[in-house]
Formats: structure tokens, C-alpha cells, sequence
């Protein structure tokens, strides 16, 4: 199991450049050298991204991508959250309906403790942290 996957890492990668960069607009060919992506492919992360709200389309000469936050309110969890989905630990392996213990499992809620504290932190690391 891996915690952040491909998508969440080009994604902060680009993001991280993008912070660095301090430009209105950063093209998808500016990013892929340093991303170290396909075009197609980080276009394909970037219009996640902009479905998201977190960074900004611009089309026409000169277009790319434009950051719509600061690069200080915008979380990995954000980021893992639109990529990759909600980060869950704490599934029964049993299933909720076949483990008749769900609601009193000790092992399921040391687990969510674990979740909320990972949470904490992964929300805690910003872009601008990064770059």
C-alpha cells in the first residue's frame, strides 16, 4: 500500500514548481521536465486539479496553468483527496456486515486513531512547505 501515489506526486511536484516559479502562468511543457512526466499525461492531473478549484486554466497564447490559492493554502491532503480519494485506514477486513463486533472493535479504533493523526499531519504540509 503505498500512501501518496503517482498522481499525488506529479501533482505536488508541478505544484512545487509552479510556487517556485512566481509566474501569472506555467505551461504543461514548462512543468514536464521538472515534473518528469509525460505532457498528456500531466495535463490529464492538471485538469483534475483545476475541476478541484486549485489551480486555474488559462487558454490562448501564453496560456497554461495559474495557481487559484496561495501556495500556503494548499495541502497534500487536498491534493490526495482530489487524486486519489478520501485516505482510509480503518476498513474492517471482515466487512461491516460479516464482523458482528464493528461498533466495539479495539483493533478498529486504535486504527482510526492512527488515520486521524496521519490526517492531521498530511494536511498540515502545504506547497508552499515543499517548495
Amino acid at each position: 500500500m503505498k500512501l501518496i501515489n503517482r498522481d499525488v506526486d506529479y501533482a505536488a511536484r508541478a505544484l512545487t514548481f509552479m510556487a517556485r516559479a512566481n509566474k501569472p502562468t506555467v505551461s504543461v511543457a514548462q512543468m514536464q521536465e521538472q515534473v518528469g512526466v509525460s505532457g498528456p499525461f500531466l495535463r490529464k492531473i492538471m485538469q483534475k486539479l483545476h475541476k478541484a478549484g486549485i489551480v486555474h486554466a488559462v487558454k490562448g497564447k501564453g496560456g497554461g496553468f495559474a495557481m487559484a490559492r496561495n501556495p500556503d493554502k494548499v495541502t497534500l491532503k487536498q491534493l490526495m483527496e482530489t487524486l486519489q480519494g478520501p485516505l482510509r485506514l480503518n476498513d474492517c477486513v471482515f466487512g461491516e456486515k460479516i464482523c458482528q463486533r464493528h461498533a466495539a472493535c479495539v483493533l478498529r479504533h486504535k486504527i482510526a486513531g492512527i488515520e486521524s493523526r496521519l490526517l492531521a499531519e498530511v494536511a498540515a504540509v502545504t506547497i508552499k512547505d515543499l517548495a
